[in-house]
C-alpha cells in the first residue's frame, strides 16, 4: 500500500485523500495515518509545488554544475556534499557516475550571480578540483510534468 500511495502523490501531491482512500480501498484515516508515518520515517522529506517562472514573469537561470573533487579518507563524498548542499542557492546535489563526482543544481537571478557562485563559494572548496557549468535554456520536461507548449504544425499541406 506504501507504494501505491506513493506512486499517487508523487505525481500529485494534492490528491483529495478520500479519493486517494478509495482507490486503494481502505478508509481515509489509513491513507493519514500512512503518510504520517512515512513523513516521520523521512520517506516522504516534503511536498513541493513546480512552477513554470518563465510564465510567472519571473527571470530565472538554472545551472547544472558537475564537480571533479578529491574525496577525503574516511568520509567519503558525503563531507563535500553536506558542505556544497548547505548554500541557498543550491536545490539539489548527486553524486554521479562517469568523468565527475557530483552534479550540482543551482538557480540564480542572472548568469552573473551563478557564475560568481561557482568561482566564489565552489570552486574554492578544498577538495574541488574542477567544475563544469551548464546552464538550462529551456525545461521540455520537469519532475515528470511536461513544460513546454506543444508545438502546432503550420506547414500547408501540398497536393
Amino acid at each position: 500500500m506504501r507504494e501505491k500511495i506513493l506512486t499517487f502523490i508523487e505525481k500529485n501531491s494534492r490528491v483529495d485523500l478520500n479519493e486517494l482512500a478509495v482507490m486503494l480501498g481502505v478508509d481515509e484515516a489509513t491513507v493519514i495515518n500512512e503518510l504520517a508515518a512515512m513523513e516521520k520515517e523521512r520517506i516522504i522529506c516534503g511536498y513541493h509545488t513546480l512552477i513554470d517562472w518563465d510564465k510567472a514573469g519571473v527571470e530565472k537561470v538554472t545551472a547544472m554544475i558537475e564537480v571533479s573533487v578529491t574525496p577525503q579518507k574516511g568520509m567519503g563524498f558525503d563531507k563535500i556534499a553536506s558542505g556544497i548542499y548547505k548554500y541557498p542557492e543550491v536545490n539539489s546535489v548527486y553524486l554521479i557516475s562517469g568523468g565527475f563526482d557530483l552534479m550540482v543544481i543551482i538557480e540564480g537571478k542572472t548568469l552573473r550571480e551563478v557564475s560568481q557562485f561557482v568561482s566564489e563559494k565552489l570552486a574554492p572548496h578544498d577538495q574541488v578540483l574542477s567544475t563544469k557549468t551548464n546552464f538550462i535554456l529551456k525545461k521540455y520536461k520537469d519532475h515528470g510534468t511536461v513544460m513546454a507548449e506543444p508545438t502546432k504544425d503550420e506547414r500547408i499541406m501540398m497536393a
